[in-house]
Formats: C-alpha cells, structure tokens, sequence
C-alpha cells in the first residue's frame, strides 16, 4: 500500500516539476533550465548521500551491464522532452501522454523481460485496460 501512495506522489511531482521546468525555459532558454534541473537533482542527491547510507561510489563500476548506468544522461532527455511536451500542449495533454507512454512501453519491457526484469504473460485485461485509457486520451483531446 506504501507504494501505492509512492507512486502517487511521483506522479504528482512529475507534473509540478515538468511545468516548473517549462516556465523556468521561459526565462532561461531549455538548455539551461535542464542543466539547472539536473544540477540541483546532483546536490539533493548528494545532501541525502551525506545524511543516508554513506555506501561507496566506487560500487558504480560494479553495475553489470554497463548501460544501465545511462539513467542519468536518459534523465536529461526526458526532463528536455517534458518541457518541449508541456509548452506545446499544455500540461495536462502533455502528462496523459507522457503517462500512456510510460505504460506501454513498462508493459513491453516486462513482456519481453528485457533490462534485467522477470518476463510476464501476455494478460488481455492489460491490453484492454490501455486501449482504455488511449480512449481516455482521444476523448480528452476531443473539441
């Protein structure tokens, strides 16, 4: 249940963050506002390193395969991304689509157990429950 509500914060925050991002473009032009972004992301993270578990940053290099650790540079394409999203849509078409995304593709990973996840039988009630929310996004749109 605690991942739940996790869950439901991150997606709140994506959306307050992406629209924070996109007005802070505004001022500063994309390229900066991302380096900005990912630069503060660097300090939160290194205040909670300091504060938290302390373990070793030497243990990176232990990560196997080694393209798992592009997080990082594939953060900086997506925080790009929503801000490109969010000014030419709005946010909220922006964060449907963004989310769809997420869900079809987090889907096909699992499906094909790619990435170091368990593969996972094809269930209808998945298929049908996007093709769903795809309805949602069309009606949504709809004028």
């Amino acid at each position: 249940m605690i991942g739940f509500f996790i869950a439901l914060i991150s997606g709140a925050l994506m959306s307050i963050q992406g629209v924070f991002n996109t007005q802070v473009t505004k001022t500063s032009g994309i390229w900066v506002a991302n380096a900005f972004v990912q630069f503060s992301a660097l300090l939160v993270c290194l205040a909670a390193w300091l504060i938290t578990d302390r373990s070793s940053f030497g243990t990176l290099m232990k990560v196997e395969p080694k393209y798992m650790l592009l997080g990082g540079a594939i953060g900086a394409v997506i925080t790009y991304t929503v801000i490109k999203s969010m000014e030419m849509l709005g946010p909220a078409k922006a964060v449907m689509l963004i989310v769809i995304a997420q869900l079809i593709v987090a889907y096909v990973i699992e499906l094909l157990g790619v990435f170091g996840t368990d593969k996972q039988p094809l269930e209808w009630r998945k298929v049908i429950g996007m093709g769903i929310a795809i309805a949602g996004i069309v009606i949504f749109k709809w004028k």
